[in-house]
């Protein structure tokens, strides 16, 4: 007799860890294979998203008495709504440096994405956010006067150099780290739901666990540090925030998300593994010749120089809202 206790997966509403990791490898191929000029505006968007998500944080954790006497409250009231920008990011498909670093990595692993598509994705990605989240900044807070009173103003200082001036760059480093590993398992619950609702309540914890504890998350910090330096923030300034912010958060990002998450779930589910279908249909893109992947037991078979080219449509189920 079963045990009804014990629930399947594969009785619920998602995709088995496997088949989400086989998700996130062709929404690589679809990533890194899209336009530049697509990639770009795409990653634009993001920026901007995710730039409402901090401004909407910011202004929740504008509560000087409880800044003061209970400051893990402020923490929480700023964590809660933060994961709207996220939300909004994947959902509308939008491209977010910090998730790309998994999506095209485990592409590449997995010998559908040139490592050059890759970096290319990365570099059109990582200055389209920092674009979304400066315009964000400047034209709708900035010039909007949103931060321009206190307490507001004073909130925006004061996280600043909290997150920015206090800290020591390994500090930052390792936070990092931290943040982006939560943020792509953010992203891959969000792929891993089929329907709507569990995708947003899936993303959301996660991303509230690394705002509760205020780790760093290198786009967020485009629009944060930004905002700071618009303000006047005393002691920072953009030499400052490159080299003791951005240096170290992009690195940090990039293990969190791409090592911790993509290739971990990699390895564990697609190296030396047969071919994975998902709702019954097999991987049909294209498949490059790279030393970078690891040999399966059964080796999508490599395409013609033509199809590498032209990149042969992807198979990504349509309840995968993430590209």
């Amino acid at each position: 007799m079963s045990n009804p206790l014990v629930v399947s997966i594969s009785n619920l509403a998602a995709y088995t860890p496997q088949e989400t990791i086989e998700l996130v490898s062709r929404s690589g191929v679809k990533r890194g294979n899209m336009r530049p000029d697509k990639v770009f505006l795409s990653a634009v968007s993001a920026g901007c998203l995710l730039g409402f998500g901090c401004g909407v944080s910011l202004c929740a954790m504008t509560a000087p008495w409880y800044a003061e006497n209970a400051p893990g409250l402020v923490k929480l009231f700023g964590a809660g709504v933060f994961p709207l920008g996220l939300v909004l990011v994947v959902l509308t498909g939008a491209d977010l440096f910090t998730a790309t670093t998994m999506f095209t990595l485990t592409a590449a692993l997995q010998g559908r994405l040139p490592i050059r598509k890759m970096l290319l994705h990365w570099f059109l990605c990582y200055f389209g956010n920092l674009a979304g989240s400066l315009f964000v900044m400047s034209i709708i807070m900035g010039y909007g006067g949103v931060f321009d009173a206190d307490p507001y103003k004073e909130v925006a200082i004061n996280f600043a150099t909290k997150k920015q001036i206090a800290p020591a760059v390994h500090q930052i480093f390792v936070k990092a780290i931290g943040c982006n590993w939560l943020v792509c398992l953010a992203v891959f619950l969000g792929i891993q739901a089929k329907d709507l609702a569990s995708k947003v309540i899936g993303m959301w914890w996660p991303i509230f666990a690394f705002v509760v504890l205020g780790l760093e998350h290198v786009v967020a910090n485009m629009f944060y540090m930004s905002l700071a330096i618009w303000l006047k923030t005393p002691d920072l300034t953009v030499g400052l925030y490159i080299w003791k912010g951005i240096i170290p958060a992009t690195i940090g990002n990039i293990i969190g998300g791409g090592m911790f998450v993509g290739v971990y779930y990699w390895y564990m589910y697609l190296a030396m593994e047969d071919p994975v279908k998902v709702d019954g249909v097999a991987y049909q893109g294209p498949v490059v010749d790279s030393h970078m992947h690891w040999p399966s037991h059964k080796r999508e078979a490599p395409m013609d120089e033509e199809s590498r080219v032209e990149s042969a449509p992807v198979s990504v189920p349509a309840s995968v809202i993430a590209k």
